[in-house]
C-alpha cells in the first residue's frame, strides 16, 4: 500500500465508457431488416459488460518501496530536528533548580558549545533514524496490508474515505482505519528505537553534568551502549509514546494532505505531488504526535537517563515525578517539542514522498 494514500476521483472513470457512445443507455437502434448472409456476417452489438474492459486492481505497492523511502524521511528529520531535541531533552532531565527556557537553554547551548554542541548525541539516532523510519513505513504499509485485510466489508466509496490503488474498485481505506494502521507501525520500530533513544538522552543528558563541572561517563556511543543484552530500559516507555504517537501522525497527515490537494485541485493518482500540501501536513502532523506523545517522553527521558536501580520501573517513575514536581512535569519539552516538529517532520514526509516518487518504478 502507499502511504500516500488519496481520494479516488469520483465517477467511474472513461476506460469503462470508452468506445459505447453508439449504444449509450437510453438510445434504442432503429429496427433494421436484414439478410440472412447481412445477419450472419455482422458481429452482434456489443453490450456494455461486453464494452468494458475487466476490472482489475492495481498491485500493491512495494513494501521495499515503503522502507527505502521511509529511510530518506528519517535521515531529513534528524537534520533538521536534533538540535531542538536536544534542548527538550535537557529541559525534561534537568534539576528544578536548573530548569531555563528553550530559548535562553538554545542560545546558551550555542554560545558555548558552538553548532557542534547543538548536534551533541546525533551519531546515534543519525546511525538508527534511517532503519527506524524505514520500518516506521514499512510497518505502516504492512498496517494497512492487515486492516485491509480484516476488513470484512471490503472496499467502499465514502466521504471519509482514501482510496489506494487503481483500476476499477480500488480499496478505500477510512481515516480510522489508517490511524490503526499507524499504530501497528510503532511495533517494529521499537526494538531499534529504544536503545538509540538511550543513548541519544545519555550522552545530551552527559554535557549538562560536563558544564556544571563534572566528568565525562561515556566516550561515545559503544560506552554509552553499555553492552545491554536484556531488553533496553526504557522499552516499554518507547512503545507507550511511540504507539499513540504513530496514531496521531499517520492519521493527521493523511487527512490533512488528502483536504489540501482537493482544495488545489491536484491528482495524486496522477503521480502528481503537491510540496505546500506535503509540508503543511507533515508539520501539522509532528505537533498532533507530540501533542499526545510528551507525557510518555518526559518519563520515558527520566528513566533512561537515571543512575541504575534508581527506579523500579516506569510507574515509579510516573510516582516521583509527580510527588516531587506536580502533573506539570509531564509536559516538560513541550514548547521545544512543538517548535521542532513542524519543520523536522515536514521534512520527513517531503523527503519520504519525493523517495516514493522517484522510486515508483519498483511497484
Amino acid at each position: 500500500m502507499s502511504t500516500t494514500a488519496v481520494e479516488q476521483p469520483g465517477g467511474g472513470g472513461g476506460i469503462a465508457g470508452a468506445g459505447i457512445d453508439d449504444n449509450a443507455p437510453g438510445t434504442t437502434a432503429a429496427p433494421q431488416e436484414s439478410s440472412s448472409e447481412s445477419s450472419s456476417s455482422s458481429p452482434a452489438p456489443a453490450t456494455m459488460e461486453e464494452a468494458s474492459p475487466p476490472k482489475v486492481d492495481k498491485p500493491e505497492s512495494s513494501a521495499l518501496k515503503s522502507f527505502l523511502s521511509g529511510g530518506v524521511g528519517g535521515v531529513c528529520v534528524v537534520l533538521v530536528g536534533h538540535p531542538l531535541d536536544l534542548i527538550k531533552v535537557r529541559i525534561q532531565t534537568a534539576s528544578p533548580s536548573m530548569q531555563s527556557s528553550a530559548v535562553t537553554l538554545f542560545r546558551d547551548t550555542f554560545r558555548k558549545e558552538g553548532v557542534a554542541g547543538l548536534y551533541r548525541g546525533v551519531s546515534a539516532p543519525l546511525v538508527a533514524v534511517t532503519p527506524i523510519f524505514a520500518l516506521s513505513f514499512w510497518g505502516y504499509d504492512i498496517g494497512k496490508r492487515t486492516v485491509k485485510y480484516l476488513d470484512e466489508e471490503g472496499s467502499g466509496a465514502g466521504s471519509n474515505h482514501v482510496a489506494v490503488g487503481g483500476g476499477g474498485s480500488p480499496y478505500a481505506f477510512s481515516i480510522p482505519q489508517l490511524v490503526a494502521a499507524g499504530g501497528l507501525s510503532a511495533i517494529p520500530t521499537t526494538a531499534i528505537a529504544a536503545p538509540s533513544e538511550r543513548i541519544k538522552c545519555l550522552l545530551q543528558v552527559q554535557a549538562n553534568e560536563i558544564a556544571a563541572g563534572g566528568k565525562a561517563r561515556y566516550g561515545g556511543m559503544m560506552e554509552a551502549d553499555g553492552g545491554h543484552a536484556e531488553p533496553v530500559p526504557g522499552s516499554f516507555a518507547t512503545l507507550a509514546r511511540d504507539g499513540p504517537g504513530s496514531m496521531a501522525w499517520f492519521g493527521v497527515y493523511e487527512l490533512t494532505k488528502r483536504e489540501l490537494m482537493r482544495v488545489q485541485g491536484i491528482d495524486p493518482s496522477a503521480g502528481q505531488l503537491s510540496p505546500s500540501a506535503i509540508l503543511t501536513a507533515g508539520g501539522l502532523a509532528g505537533m498532533a504526535c507530540w501533542c499526545v506523545a510528551i507525557p510518555p517522553d518526559v518519563l520515558k527521558s527520566r528513566f533512561q537517563t537515571a543512575p541504575e536501580g534508581k527506579y523500579n520501573g516506569m510507574y515509579d517513575v510516573y510516582t516521583h515525578l509527580m510527588k516531587e514536581e506536580g502533573p506539570s512535569a509531564l509536559f516538560k519539552g513541550m514548547r521545544p517539542a512543538l517548535i521542532r516538529a513542524f519543520p523536522a517532520n515536514a521534512a520527513c514526509f517531503f523527503g519520504m514522498e519525493v523517495a516514493r516518487n522517484a522510486l515508483s518504478f519498483m511497484d
